[in-house]
């Protein structure tokens, strides 16, 4: 006989409903999709507009002391699970400040200029009311410094 990756394990369970498992149940909408399965900021898409995504730079930080760096007391270490804040930079050749329009969610940032368009799902959820954004000039560099929001923080990294 022949045996193939299949045949590994035990044998599949056979059911009585006529389209398989239950875990997919269909509603009797025509949607392909619920509104808790759409990513947020996916509304901000436009596949027919020709802007470029900017070049941009994601930086986690943590709040270091001395008795983190010499000593180790807090049990900090250079993972991004201890990190508290970040930051992003985003480079915008050719833009003024007073084109930049930002908009920050908890877990999407979108930002439009003339001539770019950046829609970002950040890596982790943020305090959107928490940010600051300054743009320099000199070196036509957009920088959003955003809080993170991590509410079980206290109780997973204890």
């Amino acid at each position: 006989a022949h045996i193939g990756p299949g045949d590994i394990g035990p044998p599949p369970k056979t059911s009585t409903e006529p389209h398989g498992s239950s875990a997919y149940i269909k509603k009797d909408s025509k949607d392909i999709w619920s509104e808790e399965e759409v990513a947020e900021g996916s509304h901000y898409d436009d596949l027919a507009d020709p802007r470029p995504q900017p070049e941009y730079e994601i930086i986690l930080k943590q709040n270091v002391g001395t008795e983190d760096v010499f000593l180790g007391l807090s049990g900090k270490d250079p993972s991004s699970m201890k990190c508290e804040a970040m930051k992003i930079k985003i480079k915008l050749p050719e833009t003024k400040a007073t084109d930049v329009v930002l908009d920050v969610k908890e877990k999407f940032l979108d930002l439009r200029t003339p001539k770019y368009k950046l829609g970002l799902h950040l890596p982790h959820p943020i305090h959107c009311r928490e940010g600051k954004a300054q743009f320099f000039s000199d070196r036509e560099v957009l920088e959003v410094s955003l809080l993170m929001n991590r509410p079980m923080d206290s109780i997973n990294l204890q």
